[in-house]
């Protein structure tokens, strides 16, 4: 079992080279998380002499000590298990194997996503009783609170176990993390009655009905924004497809917003008060309030981010990946996999 004491600082690794616009926005993020909460030790992973010309070009306070050098990076155009194996002495590979020796707590990295979740799976290694990992996505729900939706895209042609997990797995994060006493769990259906579905939910159903989990039932695709469960499972190749979705309605409503300004002066004013009105009210719905989704499953702390992560997005994975670790996530994932499983007799 893997044991943190709250009394040691946490140790976090950042994937200096990892993303579209590092290192320079990495840098710059990860070092804003450390000023604005110093109570943990910050190691960049990546070219040394790149990152201390960046420092320099940014006006940056950088401590050389905090940097760990690495000589190659993980393309995003790499494929993924060639790229792990070939490139030892890259950022992602070497972050992954300071967590694996526990020189590290966290690793933190918006690079290569499939490279991220191969090398945390097979450097790092699964959490026992984890067949699976599994990365969640947060919607804003009309309830004004999150409905965590698992998977989310960590892998495709999910078995009825491996989405049980992903409830157990889920249902502890969105305790510790969003502060809900007793998370409601559901799979997403065509119908919430029980005889809608697939083979797959309906084994799942029957595995979640005889867990110790507040099992609520199926839900269909409008109750994620209804917030009618907190935590949804669903295989994760339609998971990634309702994040993908999910994500395009901003985008929409920006490029609706923009055409309609042009219509002349007045609709450039009525776009400008509306555009400060979603603003605030979809706040929540911007990726770099979040930061990066978390691989859970993992036996240590891994934080995948978006590839065009800006440093605001950067200093939260940080700051999140602090909170899992003062939280104790690791336990709890392993204390929660043994007992909410199976009901007891």
């Amino acid at each position: 079992m893997t044991q943190y004491q709250s009394n040691i600082k946490c140790r976090i690794a950042v994937d200096a080279m990892g993303g579209d616009y590092a290192p320079k926005n990495v840098l710059i993020g990860a070092l804003e998380a450390y000023n604005e909460s110093p109570d943990f030790e910050l190691l960049l992973i990546g070219n040394k002499n790149q990152l201390i010309e960046i420092a320099k070009q940014e006006n940056l306070k950088l401590d050389e000590n905090l940097i760990h050098h690495t000589s190659e990076v993980i393309e995003m155009s790499d494929v993924p298990t060639v790229a792990i194996k070939t490139k030892k002495d890259s950022s992602i590979v070497v972050g992954a194997k300071l967590v694996k020796e526990k020189k590290a707590d966290a690793f933190v990295s918006a690079g290569n996503t499939g490279a991220m979740m191969a090398a945390s799976t097979l450097i790092i290694g699964r959490i026992p009783g984890v067949s699976r990992p599994t990365i969640g996505a947060p919607f804003p729900t009309e309830k004004n609170k999150y409905c965590l939706v698992f998977d989310a895209g960590s892998s495709v042609d999910s078995k009825p176990q491996h989405l049980l997990e992903y409830a157990v797995l889920g249902t502890t994060f969105a305790k510790e993390i969003f502060d809900i006493e007793n998370p409601s769990v559901a799979i997403l259906s065509v119908g919430e009655e029980e005889s809608k579905g697939n083979e797959l939910v309906f084994s799942t159903f029957k595995l979640l009905k005889e867990s110790k989990l507040n099992f609520c039932g199926n839900v269909e695709g409008r109750d994620i924004i209804k917030g009618t469960a907190d935590v949804v499972v669903c295989d994760g190749f339609v998971g990634n497809i309702i994040l993908k979705f999910g994500e395009s309605i901003l985008t929409l409503l920006k490029t609706r917003l923009k055409n309609y300004a042009k219509g002349g002066v007045l609709n450039a004013l009525k776009a400008l008060i509306v555009k400060n009105v979603l603003k605030t009210i979809l706040r929540d719905m911007d990726y770099q309030i979040h930061g990066g989704v978390p691989l859970l499953g993992i036996n240590g702390i891994s934080i995948i981010g978006h590839g065009s992560s800006t440093p605001l997005a950067i200093k939260n994975m940080v700051l999140r990946a602090k909170e899992m670790y003062e939280k104790n996530l690791i336990q709890k994932f392993e204390e929660a996999l043994k007992n909410y499983a199976v009901k007891s007799e």
